[in-house]
């Protein structure tokens, strides 16, 4: 299977380079989102390649959460009620008694009569079925002197909150924006640093995300390029433009760049916006292409569509997503 969208291939590049990771490992390394990494993952795995996608849980701690989720665990069940003495077959009164029900006046079913209880009531040394009587204490009651309840317990005064985690108040929660910078408070924190700039033509360098040594060159801004986009079998809507950019870049150091170069490359307009790079290329001019080896320059064109009014004030280059003091920037305003 042939993989033709550059952020897949940058994905799998970096998959390559790994060989076993998290999902948010493979995220942190190349500078997307954990759930959109996931995604893609699972489609690739679905098509063939030998890929591999799974999960690893704590079994114990799922339970604990399904069981706090759904109304926490089940009572146990009741122990059953004590044995019975066996019931004399008659009262005392002689054999002739009924069944259960003491000789002499026989009450009516669910009216007392004398000193005789209804049905679910004890009476004397004979207990009914199901309500111990005697020596057995009825469930949930004390049996004997009656205890009063307990006085209510005095209020504890509040507890001191615990210290803060150190690995939070480093790093911050996972997967936010103080992950990469949490160990000052957002007021304390530091401001952007300026990237490095130029004009079209000029040679800037940086640093990747792992080190490496990079020198990059806009040589050419093409605007517009609609020829160059309908010559390649697009169609650009009423109102668009395209444009089309080369740039060259260089690894000057020894670890591999192992990233799309022109992953991150934006167009600037005149009021600060950034629009990304189309999901296209040129057959007359080719794209960029994953990686660049210590000592290499490789170069590639990025395309462009933006709306036809849309003034472009410069490009703008990044290791990764979001722009620091790596970034590089060249001006193309006369």
């Amino acid at each position: 299977m042939a993989v033709t969208d550059p952020l897949d291939a940058r994905l799998l590049a970096a998959l390559a380079e790994l060989g076993k990771a998290a999902v948010h490992e493979v995220a942190a390394k190349v500078g997307m989102d954990p759930r959109d990494v996931a995604y893609r993952l699972v489609n690739l795995s679905a098509s063939g390649l030998p890929l591999l996608v799974g999960v690893e849980s704590d079994p114990n701690g799922l339970r604990a959460a399904l069981a706090g989720a759904w109304g926490g665990p089940q009572q146990p069940p009741q122990p059953p009620p004590p044995p019975q003495p066996p019931q004399p077959q008659g009262g005392p009164g002689g054999p002739q008694g009924a069944q259960g029900v003491p000789s002499g006046a026989y009450p009516v079913q669910g009216v007392p009569s004398g000193a005789y209880p209804v049905h679910g009531a004890p009476s004397g040394a004979y207990p009914v079925r199901g309500a111990p009587s005697g020596a057995y204490p009825v469930q949930g009651t004390p049996s004997g002197r009656y205890q009063p309840p307990p006085p209510p317990q005095q209020q504890r005064p509040p507890q001191p909150p615990p210290p803060p985690d150190p690995v939070m108040s480093t790093w911050g929660p996972p997967q936010s924006a103080l992950w990469a910078r949490g160990d000052q408070p957002p007021s304390a924190a530091q401001p952007p640093a300026t990237p490095k700039t130029g004009r079209a033509g000029d040679v800037l360098e940086t640093q990747g995300l792992e080190g490496e040594q990079l020198a990059v060159q806009l040589l050419e801004v093409q605007d517009p390029a609609d020829y160059l986009f309908g010559a390649a079998g697009y169609r650009l809507d009423e109102g668009e433009r395209a444009v089309v950019v080369h740039t060259e870049i260089t690894n000057r150091g020894r670890v591999p760049f192992a990233s799309l170069p022109d992953n991150y490359l934006e167009l600037i307009t005149s009021d600060g916006a950034a629009i990304a790079k189309a999901p296209v290329s040129l057959t007359s001019r080719p794209p960029h292409k994953i990686g660049v080896q210590p000592g290499e320059t490789t170069g590639g064109h990025t395309v462009y569509v933006l709306p036809e009014a849309t003034r472009i004030a410069s490009v703008r280059w990044s290791p990764r997503p979001e722009p620091d003091e790596r970034s590089l920037l060249w001006s193309i305003e006369d």
